[in-house]
């Protein structure tokens, strides 16, 4: 009996074999297929094509690396005598002297200033003394525009050698760019003029969330919807009037320099629908130089008095003759109008008067007070502080007389506002106020013709988004 255990295993063997063998025939066939001697003719034009590609790669490749390869180059250098000065010419002190960056132009440093800045402050950050401001202040014949900066605005310097101030870049108004040299013979002043152009826009927004977002969504900056309600804030209290689907379309520009955007312009004309009530504003300079907002007919919007007195914003109390007091905690009237705004909020006068009170008076915190004439009055309470007016100063409708806080007797900032008529307190959402005169009539003819073109265009944008759409 055979162990096949033991027995040779010769199957691994036979099969390495198969395979050689057959990877033999296949290797012999390609050989046989592409050898010279069965070659057919179409052979022998791709071998030929082929050998011709060989021997031009042999002559191209090395002649463009020897073109690709740089060899050492020689220089000479010559001395050259510089062209004499004309005589009599003086050189220009402050060349050299102001660190010029590769355009020849000086290195200037660009600061922004910063809201509470003064331009002493500014000075005083980039090393500079106040004999150079007062210095820059003297060179001005008008120093407004440096006097009164404002946040945002953009000063530059350029330093000398030593860290001295030699130069100073500055904007007067919108159209004009200062640049004053400082020397040791005094301070030079060069003024450019800038162009500078109005670009008009379009807009249409509706009343959803608030009045900001309707804004917004149709492309107006915050500041813009401030602007269009101001110009409807004496017929419309966006506090309390408005409404979800009230609608507005306006004309207004944008103020551009060199081409770039450089702030907002002004409200041209506008459509406010209120509750279903259509207002016109149109922006107008009469005879007398004012440019004031009047309506289709010619009659200023203007009142005597504004209808709320900052910006709007909700009321969180009404006029009154019994209201549980939120502090006290029993019943009192509320003679006044309660409109809550974030602490800081500029408070406008409501008219034109003489400030009568200005300080602490018991629940209303800080107070003012203003005669307008010899029968109304009104008042503000919890202002955080003043502005700048003294008792016995004459204000003009809208100027900030303080800002909204919660001084006295509340309890979150709001301003307390007081409208009173022979020392009684009246509802200031209610009360009527007088009407102003229209244009004369030698001035109205001007007036239509002027505004004629901003009525058409307003009708356009209502007509656009009242026609039906199509199917």
């Amino acid at each position: 009996m055979t162990d096949l255990r033991h027995a040779p295993n010769h199957a691994p063997h036979k099969a390495r074999r198969l395979t050689l063998r057959h990877m033999s025939r296949k290797h012999f066939h390609f050989q046989s297929r592409w050898s010279p001697a069965n070659w057919r003719p179409g052979h022998w034009i791709i071998g030929g094509i082929a050998l011709l590609l060989s021997a031009l790669a042999g002559v191209v490749i090395p002649t463009f690396a020897n073109a690709t390869r740089h060899e050492p180059t020689t220089y000479t250098t010559l001395a050259l005598d510089l062209p004499q000065r004309p005589a009599g010419g003086e050189a220009d002190p402050t060349i050299g002297a102001w660190g010029l960056g590769n355009d020849g132009e000086p290195d200037w440093r660009i600061v922004t200033v910063r809201a509470g800045q003064s331009l002493s402050d500014v000075f005083r950050e980039q090393g500079f003394g106040p004999t150079e401001l007062q210095r820059a202040l003297d060179s001005q014949d008008d120093a407004s525009a440096l006097r009164r900066i404002r946040p945002g605005q953009e000063f530059a310097f350029a330093v000398d050698a030593d860290g001295n101030l030699a130069a100073m870049r500055f904007e007067r108004g919108d159209s004009a760019r200062v640049v004053l040299r400082f020397g040791a013979d005094g301070v030079r002043e060069a003024v450019e003029e800038r162009a500078v152009e109005r670009r008009t826009h379009v807009a249409h927004g509706v009343v959803t969330r608030s009045l900001f977002y309707a804004g917004e969504q149709a492309g107006l900056s915050d500041a813009m919807v401030l602007k269009l309600a101001n110009a409807f804030g004496y017929d419309i209290d966006f506090a309390q009037d408005l409404r979800e689907g009230d609608s507005f379309s306006v004309v207004y520009d944008d103020v551009y320099r060199e081409g770039e955007r450089l702030r907002d312009g002004d409200i041209i004309a506008a459509t406010f629908i209120n509750q279903g009530k259509r207002y016109t504003a149109i922006r107008y300079t009469n005879a007398a130089g004012e440019t004031l907002f009047y309506d289709e007919a010619g009659r200023a919007l203007r009142r005597s008095f504004l209808r709320t007195p900052v910006e709007f914003t909700r009321i969180s109390s009404v006029f009154s003759t019994g209201r549980m007091h939120p502090v006290l905690g029993y019943m009192r009237a509320h003679k006044g109008v309660d409109y809550a705004a974030p602490t800081g909020t500029p408070i406008r006068a409501a008219g034109e008067g003489k400030v009568v009170f200005r300080g602490w008076k018991s629940g209303y915190g800080n107070f003012v007070m203003i005669q307008h004439n010899s029968q109304i009055s009104t008042a503000y309470g919890h202002l955080s502080r003043f502005a700048n007016i003294g008792v016995g100063q004459r204000v003009s409708q809208g100027q900030t007389i303080g800002y909204v806080g919660m001084t006295g007797l509340a309890t979150g900032p709001h301003l307390h506002y007081e409208f009173r008529v022979n020392g009684a307190h009246r509802n200031p959402l209610t009360v009527t106020l007088p009407p102003a005169e229209p244009l004369p009539a030698s001035q109205l003819a001007q007036f239509r013709q002027k505004t004629a073109p901003m009525l058409a265009q307003l009708k356009r944008v209502d007509d656009l988004r009242q026609a039906p759409a199509k199917g």
